[in-house]
């Protein structure tokens, strides 16, 4: 979430430190996508402060790193979404001598922004919310236009790149997902994604007897899954579907970033890390099994809501922000993940090739 004023200004909170781009550093690649999501926040702010020309704050957040904004996304006259254009003769020109800045960069950036708290478009952002947790985003409005505005761009460029932050990171989820299907293989950053689900591994303190629990709780889930496929009819379309989509997106590997003190999103690492704990103990194939799962879709299914789980992956980089929070809503918060003296931990999960 955010707000308006100085937080939306580039100079005075932005990552102003970063003058010339190394597009394969992955820090700074983190830090432009982090900014290009804050623009797409700005400007919506921007409209709804009916902030034009000079007193536009967004703006900055793409022109800095030599982007030019090309179109915004609109829905039910909200800005949700912005496309940008990398200039790489603006960035040429600003680099020092005997370096190349535009080596590696995108072509396209696609960026989602996640819920406002302004009053004007609170009641719009939530309603996309609860479609999360319903697992029904896909049949959005909103989520059509952005769909819509990833393929007319992938038709435009070699390189483009997703980016959301929370809602908007569920966004670029579904819009990668969405792709890769295709064999369209999409760079993706995604802060703090949604992974609504109850925090069990934070009962205990112990980290060994937390692990116990989580693969004893996936290996129920998997034996949930399978009674509940061979029962139910529709439990069963969706177990086959899942198992193919989950094939067919293993190759796609999104950037992922969690805070770790941040419940909307930390229960990724829980997902991934027990994965990772289970082939060591030899049961792999059901890691693999449970993780194409959950508690919520078994209960969204026998409502009638045939719908394969939108949040689970079978592939990601992984990476949690160490550093501690104030309290939950600084931990969710976009703008910490462009501070440059971050602890953080990544890790790549590789769904057919195991982990490293």
């Amino acid at each position: 979430m955010a707000k308006s004023g100085s937080a939306d200004n580039f100079y005075f909170s932005g990552p102003v430190y970063l003058k010339i781009v190394d597009w394969d550093d992955e820090d700074h690649r983190r830090t432009v996508a982090a900014s290009l999501v804050k623009g797409a926040y700005a400007l919506e702010i921007d409209h709804l402060e009916k902030r034009r020309g000079h007193p536009a704050l967004a703006p900055p957040w793409w022109e800095f790193f030599h982007f030019q904004l090309i179109a915004k996304l609109v829905d039910d006259n909200k800005v949700f979404g912005a496309i940008y254009k990398f200039q790489p003769e603006l960035a040429f020109e600003w680099s020092s001598p005997g370096t190349d800045s535009t080596e590696g960069h995108p072509d396209y950036v696609i960026a989602f922004r996640g819920t406002l708290t302004k009053p004007d478009c609170l009641l719009h952002d939530l309603l996309a919310d609860f479609h999360i947790i319903l697992n029904q985003l896909h049949k959005t409005s909103r989520l059509g236009i952005a769909l819509q505005a990833v393929r007319d761009t992938v038709s435009k460029g070699s390189n483009v790149w997703l980016a959301g932050h929370s809602l908007g990171a569920a966004i670029a989820m579904i819009a990668g997902k969405t792709m890769a299907m295709t064999g369209t293989f999409l760079e993706s950053y995604l802060f703090n994604p949604p992974y609504y689900s109850v925090p069990t591994e934070r009962i205990f303190k112990d980290q060994k007897l937390n692990q116990m629990l989580q693969v004893g709780g996936a290996v129920i889930k998997a034996a949930v899954a399978v009674a509940l496929r061979d029962k139910c009819p529709q439990q069963r379309r969706i177990a086959e579907s899942t198992e193919q989509i989950f094939a067919a997106l293993a190759r796609w590997v999104p950037n992922i970033f969690v805070h770790d003190d941040d419940f909307i999103c930390s229960k990724y690492v829980c997902y991934f890390e027990k994965r990772e704990a289970m082939e060591k103990l030899g049961l792999g194939a059901t890691a693999r099994f449970a993780a194409q799962h959950s508690y919520g879709v078994f209960l969204l299914t026998a409502l009638g809501n045939e719908e394969h789980p939108a949040h689970l992956l079978p592939s990601a980089r992984l990476t949690i922000n160490m550093s501690r929070a104030r309290d939950a809503v600084e931990a969710h918060a976009l703008q910490h993940w462009w501070w440059h003296d971050l602890q953080l931990r990544s890790k790549n999960y590789n769904y057919q090739n195991g982990y490293k």
